[in-house]
């Protein structure tokens, strides 16, 4: 394990190509499972802005992308 399995397609698009028809993710879940190659917890990893711990995924819950994992 440890990468995204080789030689994978995921998801469709509509048939215009313009936007995601099956299996969507937001840009954010994306983030979470590149941070989680790289061995980070994405709920973990915060930075102090505003006063607040601030998430690089965002506010809205992000989630790994498992089936892309090897």
């Amino acid at each position: 394990g440890g990468g995204v399995k080789g030689g994978t397609s995921y998801g469709e698009t509509d048939e215009l190509g313009h936007e995601a028809a099956v299996d969507k993710h937001h840009i954010r879940d994306l983030h979470a499972t590149l941070l989680h190659l790289m061995g980070l917890d994405h709920n973990k990893l915060t930075y102090f802005y505003g006063g607040l711990n601030q998430k690089l995924t965002g506010v809205q819950e992000a989630e790994v992308i498992r089936s892309l994992l090897a």
